[in-house]
């Protein structure tokens, strides 16, 4: 029987060419076990697991996560980088206009892009990025009482 094996973090790392370290595996780990973390919540994350890291390591290290497709950030405006660790299926996201709290959609048509542009200038478009925006059950709830 043989088993079914799912990779590692460190195997995950050198299959996107990037160096394994201490820190870039907190990091993944954080990211991949959080939900849209910012950047101060996924270095308290990485430091429970390894002890000290740099901000600016932190930084440089989700930039090299994200641009390895490892990771994903995010952007809703007016709010500041977030990271998931879903990555590669177009699906898009909620955003609380209250209290910021951030969750995912799944994709309006189910691959990517899930939007055809009405004019793609020439672009070869792979991907479609929607964002949601409205009020979350906690935040409906205390706005009616």
């Amino acid at each position: 029987m043989t088993a079914s094996r799912t990779s590692t973090t460190a195997e995950d790392l050198r299959g996107a060419g990037l160096r394994v370290t201490a820190a870039r595996v907190a990091l993944l780990e954080t990211v991949r076990a959080g939900d849209h973390l910012g950047v101060e919540a996924i270095a308290s994350g990485a430091r429970d697991r390894v002890g000290h890291v740099s901000l600016q390591a932190v930084y440089e290290a989700l930039h090299a996560l994200t641009a390895a497709g490892l990771i994903r950030r995010i952007e809703p405006a007016g709010s500041p980088a977030r990271f998931e660790g879903r990555v590669g299926d177009n699906h898009h996201h909620v955003v609380c206009r209250s209290c910021g709290v951030v969750a995912d959609v799944e994709c309006a048509v189910g691959e990517a892009p899930c939007l055809t542009a009405s004019d793609g200038h020439g672009f070869t478009i792979d991907e479609a990025e929607v964002v949601y925006w409205g009020l979350c059950p906690g935040c409906s709830t205390a706005r009616s009482s």
